[in-house]
């Protein structure tokens, strides 16, 4: 799969696969008899690695707690993961954007899927993710880099 970018620069995806994927439902089987009224907390990060060259691993780590009352119903993380190699694309900052939020956008269709697998499976209503704008999180990633940039601090 490759999607044709301006200039011959391509991203091919050549691999998405879960690294990582756990369902723990602490208060089983008690937790089934509770009234369903969920309090959700999303976590999304993402890591990046470089395998070699242009090829370049990058993992979305999504994991939802979800609460009944002040009891923890489940807690599903998975990690999915993809390889992707760039083609002709030097700069540095279209790499780092592409990385950062365009792959992470191509992988959460998957994620989304596995995690509402995995919540069904463990006996709960289905759990389906909104859609997250990783384009709008990259940019509030840089913005806060160049805050801290100023004052010498890293976050």
């Amino acid at each position: 799969m490759a999607e044709e970018q301006a200039g011959g620069k391509q991203v091919v995806m050549q691999k998405v696969f879960i690294h990582d994927a756990s369902l723990e439902v602490p208060k089983a089987p008690q937790i089934f008899t509770r009234k369903w009224e969920p309090q959700v907390d999303l976590s999304i990060n993402t890591a990046v690695q470089r395998i070699e060259g242009e090829t370049y691993q990058v993992t979305l780590t999504v994991t939802v707690t979800t609460k009944v009352g002040e009891e923890v119903a489940y807690i599903c993380e998975i990690q999915q993961a993809g390889i992707f190699v760039l083609q002709g694309i030097a700069d540095d900052a279209e790499r780092r954007a592409i990385l950062g939020a365009y792959c992470p956008n191509v992988l959460f269709p998957f994620v989304r899927e596995a995690v509402n697998d995995f919540v069904q499976r463990g006996g709960f209503p289905q759990m389906l993710l909104q859609p997250v704008n990783f384009d709008a999180i990259y940019q509030q990633h840089l913005a806060k880099g160049a805050e801290t940039e100023g004052d010498g601090t890293r976050h």
